[in-house]
């Protein structure tokens, strides 16, 4: 899938590593996505809510579906993450921009996931459908 179809196809982005502090890109990034119509789940075991959701401490207690898991942890944390979304049946792993793992993004593809390395999520919605423009509307 391109990185337009992932973004047309799927609206429920699990965040891991999002930050209440609304000086931190993963908060921009999430409110800007949030605005465009995507559905936020943050997941920081250090936050309680965040752009008015319920945050959870790992992906393994998020509720329902997760499509689309949106990192913003350091590289060596990636692992974990894949594992836990290969567990979830996510369909997508999204590394923010600084953000690979080349063994990590290997193994999640042969579990059948999309995967975007070092790529700001919010970048690539604007290069596509300009700014604040919601796919899902009709």
């Amino acid at each position: 899938m391109t990185s337009k179809e992932i973004l047309q196809t799927y609206r429920k982005i699990a965040v891991v590593g999002l930050s209440s502090n609304s000086n931190r890109a993963s908060h921009g990034v999430s409110h800007y996505m949030q605005n465009c119509g995507y559905e936020i789940t943050p997941v920081n075991p250090n936050e309680v809510e965040v752009l008015g959701q319920k945050s959870y401490a790992s992906l393994d207690e998020v509720p329902g579906d997760i499509e689309i898991v949106d990192v913003f942890r350091r590289s060596e944390f990636v692992p974990d993450v894949v594992d836990a979304a290969i567990r979830r049946h996510a369909k997508v792993i999204w590394m923010q921009l600084g953000v690979r793992h080349d063994a990590a993004a290997k193994k999640a593809r042969e579990a059948g996931l999309e995967v975007l390395m070092d790529n700001c999520i919010l970048q690539e919605h604007m290069r596509v459908f300009g700014f604040g423009k919601n796919p899902f509307a009709t």
